[in-house]
């Protein structure tokens, strides 16, 4: 099957398999991978050093009688000591069989070839030298050398001559604490007016075993990669590579002709990923585009009659639309943001309008003020209808966080350890995840610390972050754990609600809505020194609408359902993405 056949006739499954990344890369917002192109792309790299992407040509030259050139230049140069017996790692690797090599090519190591190796200049450069450019890790931009934003150092001309860099040297990156990036091949195409640091090894042939280009092909594939893999050398996190190890690399040599023929080609079918890469990018973006634009049209909705038809459209292509974990998740933030704005369940005029509930937490407050539980706070002024930032239904009202909740209060300063014996977990930042507070393994404080036992949380008491990134802060989570048994840090703020007249989970909820974040958290974000900070003056200032106490435990029970379905519905398309991601490596594994 030709490289063009496997291509096309998978096409589907290249351009299906995404997955989600497990870190961002740097330079990259993209939160997905597309995993099926890039192993198409791996899949090219490896045909390419099988002899399996060209027919083979009987006219070529045979890579032996390459070898044997070679062998004759180094026993003279090893008579006239012009050279030394290069020394071979002591660790073996997996052979490459026989079987696997096609006409004209052959098996050899790397240090067959005679290539002449050379550690960098020293970082700290020379005295009474040169101002010389002097490359570094931070000067490889997608395996090639970048010349934007270099360091001069001054440099003896004895260093600048040992150490420099002409056209068709390889530049092997020595150390580094990544596997994926020791041993890495940067091949330099012209010769440059700077030399390299000791961070690399230089590989240079004296007679013409490569192409460039092909070299940096081999030094890409999975064929050397996984060999430098079993070489490497690990002290104090950092991974290395060294000139033995190089030499003894065993590769297949195919003859020059079919090398400059198998970078064309390589050259063609990566222009045709990038192209399979753009087009479905933009189809994804598209896709997320208009899941966006319809779902803004449920929150939009003037009506319940206009919602329904709104919905109607979206649940005609319902199976088209949700096929992205992205698509999902903002399905989930719309059935959030139509609960708050009481568009999830029908109003029931019997039920008690919310200005009551409001009236009872004010007189609850205020025995609690009478019993010296709490202290008496200013009343915040009225809402103005400027700040709201939406309509609401009959028996539905606008009030501040201050005006639904008991008390609010920050945690605790207190320094915490790993261990005590009387020591009670505290919670921080990072334990608010996705509206939800994550208990586990937590640092502890002393139960006998002043702050105890007023900090100590109970069911029900949401949690507000205070200061993080401007991305995370003003995240909120509810508490779920056990009475009196946790507390929490000073960057976390608890509110107390009113049981009886306002759900935790509510409250919680509403907090955690798109809407929320962009009218009451985002335009209060002050940032300084890196942190970003909406404090508890603002939070308490902060409006949520509050429904009838009857509607919300209607609207908290069908929100938990419409959940429950995009989660199953999202674990649905984890199970098929990880069937096309299968499907992926068969076709690979196939093939090779």
């Amino acid at each position: 099957m030709s490289a063009e056949k496997l291509i096309t006739d998978h096409i589907n499954i290249w351009t299906s398999a995404v997955q989600a990344k497990s870190a961002s890369g740097r330079g990259s917002s993209k939160k997905r991978e597309l995993y099926g192109i890039k192993k198409l792309r791996e899949l090219i790299l490896e045909l390419a050093v099988r002899g399996k992407l060209v027919p083979q040509d009987p006219s070529d030259e045979p890579a032996s009688v390459l070898l044997e050139r070679i062998a004759a230049e180094k026993a003279q140069l090893l008579k006239t000591k012009s050279i030394k017996q290069p020394k071979l790692a002591t660790v073996t690797t997996e052979s490459l069989s026989e079987s696997a090599l096609p006409a004209g090519w052959t098996k050899c190591l790397l240090g067959e070839l005679l290539p002449q190796f050379q550690n960098g200049a020293s970082s700290r450069g020379d005295k009474d030298g040169k101002l010389t450019t002097v490359l570094r890790l931070a000067d490889i931009d997608n395996w090639k050398v970048s010349l934007k934003d270099t360091r001069e150092l001054e440099i003896a001309q004895s260093s600048v001559d040992r150490y420099s860099i002409e056209k068709g040297d390889t530049l092997i990156i020595r150390v580094n604490g990544s596997a994926d990036i020791v041993g890495r091949f940067i091949v330099c195409k012209e010769s440059l007016d700077a030399i390299y640091c000791d961070h690399f090894i230089r590989m240079r042939f004296p007679i013409e075993c490569f192409d460039p280009a092909f070299l940096s092909i081999l030094g890409s594939s999975g064929m050397v990669r996984n060999v430098i893999g079993d070489l490497f050398v690990s002290t104090a996190g950092q991974k290395t590579i060294n000139q033995g190890h190089l030499a003894s690399i065993e590769i297949l040599l195919p003859p020059l002709n079919e090398q400059h023929r198998i970078v064309a080609k390589v050259d063609e079918l990566m222009a045709l990923c990038n192209q399979l890469e753009q087009q479905t990018e933009a189809s994804l973006d598209a896709h997320q585009v208009l899941v966006e634009t319809l779902l803004a049209t449920l929150t939009n909705s003037q009506d319940a009659t206009e919602l329904m038809a709104n919905w109607a459209r979206i649940s005609e292509h319902f199976g088209t639309l949700f096929t992205t974990e992205q698509s999902i998740d903002q399905l989930k933030q719309t059935i959030l943001q139509l609960a708050v704005m009481g568009k999830l369940v029908p109003q029931d005029p019997n039920d008690e309008p919310a200005a009551k509930l409001l009236e009872r937490i004010a007189e609850e407050k205020a025995q609690l003020v009478k019993e010296k539980k709490i202290k008496k706070q200013k009343a915040l002024p009225p809402i103005t209808e400027d700040e709201k930032p939406f309509e609401l239904p009959s028996g539905w009202e606008w009030a501040r966080i201050f005006d639904v909740s008991l008390f609010s209060e920050y945690g605790s300063s207190e320094k915490t350890v790993t261990e005590l014996p009387d020591g009670v977990p505290v919670l921080k930042m990072g334990d608010i995840q996705a509206g939800k507070v994550i208990l586990g393994e937590h640092q502890v404080v002393s139960s006998q610390i002043e702050d105890l036992p007023n900090l100590y949380l109970k069911l029900g008491d949401v949690l507000y972050n205070r200061t993080n990134s401007a991305e995370l802060v003003g995240k909120t989570g509810m508490f779920e754990g056990e009475d009196d048994v946790y507390t929490f840090a000073s960057y976390l703020i608890r509110i107390r609600c009113s049981f009886n007249n306002l759900m935790p989970e509510y409250l919680n909820l509403s907090m955690n809505t798109p809407l929320f974040r962009k009218t009451q958290i985002e335009p209060h974000i002050k940032q300084q020194c890196g942190q970003a900070n909406v404090n508890g003056t603002l939070m308490k200032s902060m409006l949520v609408s509050v429904p009838p106490v009857r509607e919300q435990a209607r609207l908290m029970a069908k929100t938990k359902e419409l959940l429950s379905f995009c989660d199953q519905l999202k674990q649905r398309l984890r199970d098929s993405q990880q069937t096309q991601l299968q499907l992926t490596d068969a076709i690979v594994e196939q093939v090779l």
